[in-house]
């Protein structure tokens, strides 16, 4: 069996004020993620209400956290980001 691993959910909830001009600079800084190995999967919910990401190889929740917090979604405030530490096996 394997063991607890330690992940971060990055919940993405659309504000009534979301623009559908954020969504292109999100996916890049997503894609920015990836290529530094610190995204594991991300997708929206099909209610189009917001989505989530995962991340990875990050040393803390609060690194996490401000991760999250450069996140076009943040920086705009279109969109309510929580970040969870996810204990995951």
């Amino acid at each position: 069996m394997g063991g607890v691993v330690t992940r971060y959910l990055v919940m993405a909830m659309r504000r009534p004020s979301f623009d559908d001009a954020v969504i292109a600079p999100h996916l890049a800084f997503l894609d920015e993620l990836r290529a530094a190995g610190q995204l594991d999967m991300t997708g929206g919910f099909s209610d189009r209400s917001g989505g989530a990401y995962v991340l990875v190889d990050v040393a803390s929740l609060d690194e996490a956290k401000a991760i999250a917090a450069r996140d076009p979604l943040a920086l705009t405030g279109t969109s309510d980001l929580t970040v969870y530490e996810w204990n995951t096996r």
